[in-house]
């Protein structure tokens, strides 16, 4: 269970939804092979582990392939595909890589498919989220022989084995391969507990077993993820066992699932951060205008003291307590706390509705403005009931603002293309800590997540990336 359950359970900051997973009846018996069915709520884009660099398909991409390096369930970092790592000097990591892994094909795992892997991440075409992140400081890598590999980059950079825990390991074979080529299963050749079987987009991904995973046989012989996007319908195949767990549990069932006998339902404060992104880079946006709908002759968003009203104009604790039914905790950062980065003097905004309006009166709109929030309906926990709250509460303040909801997969390509002004998403820290979203939520470039960061706040962002304590 394991692999395929813990796994799976892997700005204006909002809340930090708390992971819910529910599981029916006695799953197997260790003697005896057992098929799995789970219900997931968000659709893979692709089995291209180096494609979109989304949590649903990370999910998936961890089953059939592996990384370096891997994490416990409190994201603490533990060996994976290398054994152990060091630093040589400064600007050097050498890892050492386990002795005897097998891909999917019978094929050996070596330093020169390491080689291939990190090459490979900058190359895919039209990512619409890359892994680049986690690659981009190593400016050469070395093979000392087949099972050690030494990482150079420019600088001192203490967190290359945090990043080795997002990139997925492929064969040497794959190196030119299509993401199309992974989804056909042609190219989705890993050294993971799962074989790739099938994979029907917007329907189901079928798994087989890899008898010779270098981490042992896990329970279950054939496992099928079946994509259950709406609520009601994920939770009435678990009830009628048509699938053995469901993730994404909607809050409104909880507290009945809870006293089902035949459920068992586990409960933990995820890494998930949900946020508001708002247009602050350009002098005009598309979806803010005056009160009556009509454009405005320059965006309010730029105006740090209107985003600060946004902020005080939100109730947090409403939000975690009402919309999101108790499973979710109010939050002023971008880390849960437990977590390498949480700050005990970074508290969330309070509440201060009058504050917010007379922070918009200083900023030369005492009448407030129009806004459009965007937002999925279908990626989240309660995602577009936030959405909507949030709308209701900036209302008050005297920001209108009205709500377009619509299915991820009409969402996040518009997202990506910046054709929104306002938008709720969400990130989810895959490294554990804290410079997962400094680099991709606070110090990215202009054109991609985030705008309007001071200069200095990436310097200082890249320094401490930098600094090693030895």
């Amino acid at each position: 269970m394991h692999h395929l359950l813990g796994r799976l359970a892997r700005v204006g900051t909002i809340a930090f939804a708390a992971v819910l997973v529910v599981t029916m009846g006695p799953l197997v018996t260790p003697s005896v092979a057992a098929d799995l069915a789970i219900g997931i709520g968000a659709d893979v884009t692709a089995i291209d582990p180096h494609y979109h660099n989304v949590t649903p398909n990370n999910n998936v991409a961890a089953h059939i392939f592996d990384y370096l390096v891997l994490r416990d369930e409190r994201q603490r970092t533990i060996p994976g595909l290398a054994e152990s790592w060091r630093t040589i000097d400064p600007v050097t990591w050498e890892f050492k890589l386990r002795r005897g892994v097998k891909f999917h094909d019978g094929s050996d795992f070596t330093a020169a498919d390491v080689v291939a892997s990190i090459e490979r991440v900058p190359m895919v075409p039209n990512s619409p989220s890359p892994f680049t992140a986690y690659t981009k400081q190593i400016k050469e890598m070395i093979v000392v022989d087949p099972l050690t590999i030494r990482f150079r980059t420019a600088t001192p950079y203490p967190l290359m084995p945090s990043d080795m825990t997002q990139v997925a390991m492929i064969s040497k074979s794959a190196a030119k391969a299509t993401t199309e080529d992974f989804n056909s299963g042609k190219a989705a050749i890993g050294t993971g507990p799962y074989k790739l079987v099938h994979y029907a987009k917007g329907d189901r991904i079928e798994l087989a077993r890899f008898d010779g995973y270098w981490g042992g046989k896990t329970p279950w012989e054939k496992v099928t993820l079946r994509l259950l996007p709406s609520d009601a319908p994920r939770v009435a195949a678990l009830l009628a066992g048509d699938v053995q767990a469901i993730e994404n549990v909607p809050t409104s069932d909880a507290a009945h699932l809870r006293t089902d006998k035949r459920v068992s339902l586990y409960r933990t404060v995820a890494d998930r951060l949900i946020y508001l992104h708002m247009d602050s880079e350009r002098d005009l946006s598309p979806f803010v205008t005056d009160r009556e709908g009509k454009p405005l002759s320059k965006n309010p968003l730029k105006d740090p003291r209107v985003r600060k009203a946004i902020s005080k104009a939100i109730n947090r604790p409403a939000l975690a307590e009402r919309v999101m039914e108790g499973e979710a905790v109010p939050t002023g950062q971008l880390l849960p706390e437990g977590f390498f980065g949480y700050a005990k003097n970074l508290k969330a905004e309070p509440y201060d509705p009058e504050g917010a309006k007379k922070l918009l009166t200083e900023a030369g709109y005492p009448n407030g403005f129009g806004l459009t929030i965007h937002s999925p309906n279908n990626r989240y926990v309660n995602d577009a009931k936030v959405a909507q709250a949030v709308a209701q509460m900036l209302t008050r303040v005297g920001i209108a603002t009205r709500v377009e909801a619509m299915p991820s997969a009409t969402f996040f390509p518009q997202a990506t293309e910046f054709k929104f002004s306002f938008v709720l998403v969400g990130w989810s820290s895959g490294t554990g800590e804290a410079s997962s979203p400094l680099k991709a939520l606070i110090a990215t470039p202009s054109g991609r997540r985030c705008s309007n960061v001071r200069p200095s706040s990436r310097s200082t962002i890249r320094r401490s990336c930098r600094c090693i304590i030895r």
